[in-house]
């Protein structure tokens, strides 16, 4: 009883009401929170701890942010949106919160423009060498097949873009990236009613902060090249997927462009087949597909081909892990007997 009454308190209140009610449209910060409700950080900072304690929230920390999000799984989401269901948006204390809500994106929205107005020069820059992206998402989707996907990870997810492409055809959608303005960007991206089964998250592709066979498929789109151990991180990817899950990967064959590695920070001019066919295998994953956009000719000399790969996973993750888990108790087992034998 107490675990249905323990949260039905930590709702029963107007402020938490009315946290859960902005949240469950938008993923917020406590300062961002401060100006929808108009109230005090450290009075907002109680009624989330209670909230988060209650299970009724999600706490992510974003280097020195902290963003609030609804529980979405267990008796905590089911309670969340029981409540924000029956709220009405026409209500005056909701209306003026949801007015200010609105002002609160609008800002969002600026940041993000000001950041690609900064950048706009050097990602045209590179678009200008490889067939147009909707072409490349439309591989994307064609090499996918009809195949529904469960759950989503796509890393480095920058802009989003994966996962507004995608979300249609997913149960839910995680997208990580290590730059807390990418994922700006992403956030005013995603923000939309169609898309909140979708989130991003700050993270390390080497170290991801997701649990092992939590994800049906896994994508890379444009990403490998940046990275110094492109082999580590497909290593991490495949952690990630569950039985027979899948992995994507989108990246440029290789290539002579050097100006790509002194002005863009590509750390790697492409990748061959029998590379990526190598780093699958000792990830555990059977490469089961590859394409190739080819570019259009045009001037200027050399332009960019994109390669598309399409992996699945032939190891059940959680099953190597019960066996290490096993072989070390039987280790520690066989130790013991040892000592107890010569005592």
């Amino acid at each position: 009883m107490e675990q249905l009454l323990a949260p039905l308190r930590a709702a029963g209140d107007p402020t938490r009401l009315r946290l859960l009610a902005v949240l469950a449209r938008a993923e917020l910060t406590v300062t961002e929170l401060t100006q929808v409700l108009g109230q005090s950080q450290p009075r907002l900072s109680r009624h989330l701890k209670l909230l988060v304690a209650a299970g009724l929230l999600n706490r992510f920390q974003e280097g020195s942010w902290v963003f609030f999000r609804p529980a979405e799984k267990g008796p905590g989401g089911a309670l969340v949106r029981f409540l924000t269901e029956r709220l009405r948006s026409d209500d005056p204390t909701l209306a003026r919160d949801l007015e200010r809500l609105a002002v609160v994106r609008e800002q969002r929205a600026e940041t993000a423009a000001a950041y690609f107005r900064g950048r706009a020069s050097e990602w045209n820059q590179i678009r200008a060498l490889h067939i147009p992206e909707k072409e490349v998402e439309a591989a994307i989707l064609d090499l996918l097949g009809p195949e529904v996907e469960g759950d989503l990870v796509d890393l480095g997810t920058g802009t989003g873009r994966v996962l507004e492409l995608l979300a249609p055809r997913a149960k839910s959608g995680i997208g990580v990236d290590l730059s807390r303005e990418m994922l700006a960007i992403a956030r005013h991206s995603l923000d939309r009613p169609e898309l909140r089964h979708v989130q991003v998250r700050q993270g390390d592709l080497y170290a991801l902060p997701l649990e092992s066979a939590s994800a049906d498929l896994v994508t890379l789109h444009l990403v490998l090249h940046y990275l110094d151990d492109p082999a580590a991180a497909l290593l991490e990817a495949a952690r990630l997927l569950r039985p027979n899950g899948r992995l994507l990967i989108v990246d440029f064959a290789p290539h002579n462009l050097e100006f790509l590695r002194d002005e863009h920070a590509h750390r790697r001019l492409g990748f061959t087949q029998d590379e990526i066919a190598s780093w699958c295998r000792d990830a555990g994953l059977k490469l089961e597909a590859s394409r190739s956009l080819q570019p259009k000719p045009g001037k200027g000399g050399e332009r960019l081909t994109v390669m598309l790969w399409l992996a699945r996973q032939t190891v059940d993750i959680r099953s190597q892990a019960d066996r290490a888990n096993a072989d070390q108790d039987g280790s520690r087992t066989t130790g013991r007997n040892r000592k107890e034998r010569t005592r």
